[in-house]
């Protein structure tokens, strides 16, 4: 807590990394690029002119929500109290002046918010320059997180330190002014590997299915697939944290979804920019040895993913078909990478029943909005949408129980399983699982994902084993 009288005392503080859990520079960056795939194009245009001039250029693109950013309570609480205190405040940023203007007037605690013109960059000797000019020398204090604001608190009276550096300490408390350090919670190696989504992996075990259906079982064989499998989880890994870096404001406006790690400002985002090629590169790398071909389709999933997130994702029933398109093309890599030729019975089954489990996943998402009177941002569907997209994931889903039961019956099944008829019962336990899942999504009781839901849930656990057991009996001569 602060003196009780700071009256006539000036309390400067950075935006990026102390009073919000993010950089703005990035912030814009990916909202900009979340509505044109040109933004890198034109930021390093821009950055040909100075960066104050490319943080201008990104912010008149951006269309970044301020009211969700994830600012630190501890420092928000900090300058209020100062204010209470007395004293004066002020935001002083290097982020472009159009942002320090907003944040300033939506929290409501700064006198002043000083941010770049397009032509200065407001940070470090800059920033201290402007400070003294304007306050005089030593006559203010300064709140910064960074090595670059070593050459602001050279200048201030009392330098207050956001940061776990013990380095950074260190060098602040040698520069002789009063000082104050604050803790912010630190970035955690739990965090990064949530924004992996590791539970999504569970997806890329459709890899291992054409060994399954084809009976083909040799150590070689599965060895390929545990490799397609690792190569689909680095890739897929890579997408998800491109995906997050492009929803962050949809993420910070949904109930759930905002407790993501980088909506949640848990993660910077400078983390993600670098994260995502790393994957990606580590993935590409590993698929060489499964051959050409493999890598081919592997690329073919990377940029209809990338697609999906850039643009495709907010195309109505275009983006259930992609996603659909993305379940099947694991089972179609899964054949690629050992080998095995699909049957055409395997990839009709797995198009339609993929598209129902997509189209519940809109059906949930649907069914949050109507609940909660909301609009998801970035998704081309509403409200009144909800029960045609119910009876899309029922009907289609109904089709691909169809098409099992027509498989069985066919040349492919009567060679590989002595009683091919005790199939059928898998029919039964698709068409109950089916019906249930539209069930329970209808009630607001699906997670956002139904393949983990159905990991999660008892019933489809049971279900799970009732299959495994039918594909077993009917293999018993």
């Amino acid at each position: 807590m602060k003196p009780a009288n700071l009256k006539g005392r000036v309390l400067a503080v950075d935006l990026d990394g102390t009073l919000i859990r993010t950089d703005m520079l990035f912030e814009t960056f990916w909202s900009a690029l979340a509505h044109n795939w040109t933004t890198p194009f034109i930021a390093a245009a821009g950055l040909a002119k100075g960066r104050a001039a490319m943080k201008q250029r990104l912010c008149e693109m951006s269309d970044v929500d301020i009211t969700v950013l994830p600012y630190n309570e501890d420092v928000v609480n900090y300058v209020r109290a100062w204010r209470e205190a007395g004293g004066r405040t002020a935001l002083v940023t290097a982020s472009d002046q159009s942002l320090a203007d907003k944040i300033s007037a939506h929290l409501g605690i700064f006198d002043e918010a000083h941010g770049s013109d397009g032509a200065t960059n407001l940070k470090a000797s800059r920033k201290g320059a402007f400070l003294e000019e304007r306050y005089g020398q030593g006559g203010f204090a300064y709140m910064g997180d960074t090595t670059a604001d070593l050459a602001v608190w050279s200048k201030s009276a009392q330098a207050i330190t956001h940061t776990n550096s013990k380095a950074l300490r260190a060098r602040v408390d040698k520069l002789g002014c009063e000082v104050e350090h604050l803790s912010p919670e630190p970035v955690s190696a739990k965090a990064v590997l949530k924004a992996l989504r590791p539970h999504q992996w569970l997806k890329n075990v459709l890899v291992f299915l054409p060994v399954f259906t084809a009976h083909a079982l040799q150590l070689a064989t599965l060895a390929q697939a545990l490799m397609a499998f690792v190569v689909f989880s680095l890739v897929a890994s890579s997408v998800y944290v491109l995906n997050d870096l492009l929803d962050l404001s949809a993420d910070r406006s949904h109930p759930r979804k905002r407790k993501r790690p980088f909506a949640s400002g848990a993660i910077p985002l400078a983390y993600g920019t670098w994260l995502a090629p790393s994957l990606l590169i580590a993935g590409f790398l590993l698929a060489l040895p499964l051959g050409l071909n493999f890598v081919l389709v592997m690329l073919g999933y990377y940029v209809t993913t990338t697609a999906y997130s850039l643009y495709l994702k907010r195309r109505i029933i275009i983006d259930i078909c992609v996603l659909a398109g993305l379940y099947t093309i694991r089972i179609f890599a899964g054949g690629v990478a050992t080998g095995i030729p699909l049957s055409i019975w395997l990839l009709a089954f797995s198009v339609f029943f993929f598209f129902s489990l997509a189209a519940v996943k809109r059906q949930a998402e649907l069914a949050d909005e109507v609940a909660s009177n909301t609009v998801t941002k970035g998704r081309g569907y509403r409200g009144e949408d909800l029960q045609l997209i119910t009876s899309m994931a029922t009907a289609s889903g109904y089709v691909s129980v169809l098409v099992m039961a027509l498989y069985t019956n066919s040349p492919e099944v009567k060679a590989l399983y002595p009683r091919p008829y005790m199939l059928l019962g898998i029919c039964l336990v698709l068409f109950f699982w089916i019906s249930r899942m539209v069930f329970v999504t209808h009630r607001r009781r699906m997670h956002d994902d139904p393949v983990v839901f159905a990991v999660k849930d008892r019933v489809s656990q049971i279900c799970g084993v009732v299959i495994g057991a039918i594909v077993v009996a009917g293999t018993i001569p």
